[in-house]
């Protein structure tokens, strides 16, 4: 057995240099924490090759003595801290004394700052931990770190680091969530020598949303505020309508400190409960202000994990100011009928509706009240091109008309039928398909589940359609419920795998501006190539968005920023890992967005089409595993009558 001794001091840095500096990012993050809490109004983060050769922190906070200078990089050394009751309630950002000497242990560093009592700054340089001479320095009051060669003697960190853009995408997002944490402080962002962020630092969240989210997000977002036992909540939370495909557009902050916090995270989308899409994600930049006490912050070295003290209340806190917020919000949203080419036509004056008959409980019969009729020009077949399967979450550039071939739509009338929007209700709804030979088949079990359903062996017909995603197929003493929307989308990916996907593209008049967080976009610049394969021509466009001249026919203009966000979540997931599981992925979400929606009206023909795929038993699960069809028997309906 080995000897047991004392670790050497500079091996004992850099193990704890681990703790604490992971990337750029984490360097980022501790710089900004110590500007503000030395007092800084602004705060400037420049960065070069993703922050690992260059990195520098200026701040105009109150500085640091010549005299401190030294102290300030030795381990658990801080101005913060005296006792340990000054545990009980910390109130600064750091605490810990740890942040500049696990820096430095991995870098080069140079620091020139002045305090408002000097009238000249002083500089010091640290290589591996090691300082140098403290010397006279000309500088303005504040701060300026700059971190040099992040990791130059920990050759084995190095090949766990990303590509540039990948890295300076994290550190930008940890820019972006200061700036969003701190609206009363100016941060500015300079990536390679281009400004990518400026906030105004004036005191107003509303404006440091705006400068970090961008118009369009903030235009997509509502104010909030609320307060009980002693927990205050104010800030903002997205409308219903504009939910997001991830969470990564959730901000929480406590105190000023910014933190992750499955707790708040459930608060919040509890609140969104029923009002919200199904695999959407409300967005939001809440802050909470609590007593110092209240709240634990020394659980995580990285200070991103904090414990309540009384977790129900705070989970009541948010949840009930959101919901307030969302309840007292509730408006029809506004239609947009700009995007759509409608030929010019006279329009009939729609008759006021009836008004409503107010009638005992105890009635046998519900009334119904009548709504107000549609003008035609809105419904008409020939009038109004396919929507988009979901509207589009936040505002987005008008598609350029004539370069999508509208996709006929026809949708029923808000009365029980209206036989005089079109001659597609004269159609048959049931057809019937005879089989090669007759058979019967054996009974399948008394439950309701997926069954391997074999090449049909009986004549088979479409009998319906229910909510207008559900078919309804007899085939002998059995009913099938086919899920349009899941096996139209098998059938898409079944074939994009086996022919190859080549999309038909169309070229935007009006390219549309993704606005995507940090990492998203990092990862789909980094894939441009794979994203023209599935017929997206994109390009950065500078403040963390990325333009696209260009989207599949069958990605409608209001889809694809979500589109891009959720082929960058994939890749983000798979991509590194496995490139041909990632390509796989991606082949899933375009054969959904080519599949036939759930909720839309299809022609008969195509609902045959569906039909026969899997009655044939060519399809059974969509890609994502799901089942597209389940079986009733007659028994079971039976059953269910009291029949049998």
């Amino acid at each position: 057995m080995a000897m047991i001794q004392v670790l050497d001091p500079h091996v004992a840095d850099l193990i704890a240099a681990g703790e604490v500096v992971e990337r750029p990012a984490s360097v980022a993050k501790e710089l900004m924490e110590n500007a503000i809490d030395a007092g800084a109004s602004a705060v400037t983060v420049e960065i070069a090759h993703g922050g690992m050769t260059f990195l520098r922190v200026t701040d105009d906070g109150k500085g640091i003595p010549a005299g401190e200078l030294k102290t300030a990089f030795l381990r658990h050394a801080t101005s913060k801290l005296r006792t340990a009751y000054d545990l009980e309630a910390i109130g600064t950002l750091g605490f810990r004394g740890e942040a500049l000497a696990a820096i430095a242990a991995v870098s080069r560093v140079e620091v020139m700052s002045r305090t408002a009592d000097s009238p000249l700054g002083a500089s010091l340089c640290l290589e591996g931990g090691q300082p140098g001479e403290v010397e006279e320095a000309g500088c303005p009051l504040g701060t300026t770190m700059v971190v040099r060669d992040l990791f130059f003697n920990t050759p084995a960190r190095l090949k766990f680091m990303k590509k540039d853009a990948a890295e300076g995408a994290s550190v930008f997002a940890v820019v972006q969530r200061t700036a969003l944490s701190h609206p009363e402080i100016s941060v500015k962002f300079i990536r390679d020598g281009k400004q990518e962020l400026l906030t105004p630092g004036d005191g107003q969240l509303q404006s440091a949303v705006y400068a970090v989210l961008g118009r369009d997000l903030a235009l997509g977002f509502d104010p909030v505020s609320g307060s009980g036992e002693d927990i205050q909540v104010t800030g903002f939370v997205s409308k219903p309508t504009c939910c997001r495909a991830s969470r990564n557009w959730q901000f929480f902050f406590v105190n000023g400190r910014q933190i992750k916090s499955r707790l708040l995270m459930a608060a919040l989308e509890e609140a969104y409960a029923n009002q919200k899409m199904v695999g959407k994600f409300p967005g939001c930049v809440l802050h909470l202000s609590m007593k110092a006490s209240g709240v634990d912050v020394n659980v995580h070295p990285a200070k991103t994990e904090v414990k309540f003290s009384r977790e129900r209340e705070v989970f009541h806190a948010v949840y009930h100011t959101v919901l307030s917020a969302l309840e007292g919000g509730r408006t029809r949203p506004a239609a947009d009928l700009t995007r759509a080419s409608v030929p010019a036509q006279p329009v009939q004056t729609a008759p006021a509706a009836p008004q409503a008959v107010r009638m005992p409980v105890s009635d046998a019969v519900r009334p119904t009240v009548a709504a107000p009729r549609v003008p035609p020009v809105l419904h008409a077949a020939a009038a109004v091109p396919r929507p988009a399967p979901s509207p589009s979450r936040f505002p987005q550039p008008a598609q350029c008309e004539g370069k999508e071939k509208p996709r006929v739509e026809r949708r029923p009338c808000p009365e029980a039928v209206d036989k005089n929007v079109d001659n597609v209700d004269n159609l048959p709804n049931a057809v019937d398909i005879p089989a090669a030979q007759a058979q019967p088949t054996p009974e399948p079990p008394d439950s309701p589940v997926q069954e391997d359903l074999s090449l049909p062996q009986q004549p088979w017909r479409v009998a319906g359609e229910v909510l207008n995603t559900y078919l309804i197929v007899e085939q002998g003493d059995k009913v099938i419920l086919i899920d349009k929307h899941a096996a139209h989308e098998r059938m898409n990916f079944d074939r994009m795998k086996a022919e190859g996907y080549d999309p038909m593209s169309q070229t935007l008049l009006t390219p549309v501006v993704c606005h995507l967080p940090p990492e998203e976009q990092a990862v789909l610049l980094a894939n441009l190539p794979l994203l023209e394969e599935f017929g997206f021509a994109a390009e950065e466009f500078g403040g963390g968005s990325i333009l696209v001249r260009q989207a599949p026919f069958d990605v409608a203009v209001g889809e694809v920023e979500p589109t891009l966000s959720e082929i960058a979540q994939k890749l983000l997931s798979t991509g590194r890992a496995d490139p041909a599981a990632a390509r796989d992925e991606l082949l899933h979400t375009m054969a959904c967005k080519a599949a036939i929606k759930g909720g839309w009206k299809t022609s008969p023909q195509e609902l045959e089409k569906v039909a026969q795929a899997v009655l044939s038993g060519q399809v059974k699960f969509c890609p994502h595993g799901r089942p597209v069809a389940i079986e009733l028997t007659r028994s079971q309906l039976e059953k269910q009558f009291k029949r049998a």
